[in-house]
């Protein structure tokens, strides 16, 4: 049998396995997983889902970054971020030091306007055109909210630390995602702005949905409801709201609470009916669409793989979703469509997720395991499967 990639998770585990002095039985028994499914994963055969990756970090005392190898340096080179990450954090180091007096400042309307556009690029799946502007707008922002305080410059400045979490966790640099949310939920404050800091929330529930502590995933969530409740009523209110109930619904069904998750999703969904879809609000996208999109994900993390697939055919995402979320969505699906032994449909999901949104597709951890079991699985490898593996480094 041949060996696994090097850069494969598989490969990854087996050296700290072994730096752990751990058989792979060993490891499967910490970890809570057959031997079967360890010696797959670490074959390369079978990808590790996310509640297993995290099992398995957690038994080998590292990060779940540290199994993928995010962040992806070569990925970085190709798409020339690599040089434009430190500028942002050093920029996020500038929240206390009051106004810059060399720096010239443009009007309220600009920036918030330039703030806003930053969260339509990267739902957009621009990274880079975002990673090369979004230091400078942050300085500038944090200066002009010294010299004229003003919430909406306070909310601006929530609105592009929330871009520098988006870049960094779409990266792998989750260190510096952890300090944009903490500089978030500093500018939410200040703000006064409750929805702000109730999506704030939601994305750190989900830092914690990566690491696998899910039961404080769901308590950070619960928080952001609660936070939420104190925002004048409003689409901006229920979409927050609703977002937090799929964000637990996930976050329960990684934890193997099914009757949980449902609940959760029933809660978004009552909300969702109520509001319909809402696209452009704070940059949020919810609504029915989203409950069905996160009960196919919720199944899939169940390993329900056929229940998924079943909802999933019946999702028609709209042309207008963000182009980064449609293509989180089809990776996904290519997951689900892997474990079924359907490589062919799978392969071309993690086409469509490439066209939609090139640059986040080959730093995604999902895209990139999910392709190195599809070249394993198969006896010939076609050119357009070669050439994507390429594409991706591997």
């Amino acid at each position: 049998m041949a060996n696994p990639d090097p850069d494969s998770v598989g490969a990854r585990i087996a050296a700290f396995r072994k730096v752990r002095h751990l058989t792979q039985r060993g490891l499967a028994d910490r970890a809570n997983i057959s031997y079967s499914l360890m010696f797959k994963i670490e074959q390369g055969d079978k990808p590790a889902s996310p509640p297993v990756l995290a099992a398995l970090a957690r038994a080998l005392s590292v990060s779940v970054a540290d199994l993928t190898g995010q962040p992806y340096v070569d990925a970085l080179c190709q798409d020339r971020l690599d040089g434009l990450i430190q500028p942002i954090r050093e920029a996020l180091d500038l929240f206390d030091l009051g106004a810059d007096d060399d720096l010239s400042i443009r009007s309220i309307q600009e920036l918030v306007a330039d703030a806003d556009r930053m969260c339509g690029l990267i739902r957009g799946g621009d990274l880079r055109t975002v990673a090369a502007e979004l230091a400078g707008l942050i300085a500038e922002i944090t200066s002009a909210a010294y010299t004229t305080p003003d919430d909406r410059l306070w909310q601006a400045l929530a609105s592009t630390y929330r871009s520098a979490y988006d870049i960094a966790h779409k990266l792998g640099f989750h260190d510096l995602s952890a300090l944009a949310l903490d500089r978030m939920a500093w500018a939410s404050e200040r703000a006064s702005d409750a929805v702000s800091a109730s999506t704030r929330q939601y994305l750190r529930s989900l830092a914690y949905l990566r690491a696998g502590q899910y039961r404080t995933g769901m308590r950070i969530a619960e928080v952001g409801r609660q936070l939420a409740a104190q925002a004048a009523d409003g689409l901006e209110r229920e979409a927050v709201i609703g977002q937090l109930h799929l964000g637990s619904a996930v976050l329960a069904a990684r934890a193997g609470q099914r009757d949980e998750a449902e609940e959760q999703l029933a809660a978004a969904d009552r909300i969702a009916n109520e509001v319909g879809e809402i696209h452009r609000v704070r940059w949020l996208t919810f609504g029915p669409t989203n409950v069905s999109v996160h009960r196919t994900s919720a199944l899939i993390d169940q390993c329900l793989y056929q229940e998924a697939l079943q909802v999933a055919s019946t999702v028609t995402v709209p042309t207008d979703w963000p182009a980064s979320r449609t293509a989180r969505h089809h990776a996904e699906i290519a997951r689900a469509l892997l474990w079924t032994n359907k490589h062919d449909a799978a392969f071309q999901n993690l086409l469509r997720a490439r066209e939609l949104a090139p640059q986040q597709s080959r730093h995604s951890p999902t895209v990139r395991e999910t392709m190195f079991a599809i070249v394993r699985a198969r006896r010939t490898v076609p050119d357009t499967v070669t050439g994507f593996a390429a594409w991706l480094g591997i």
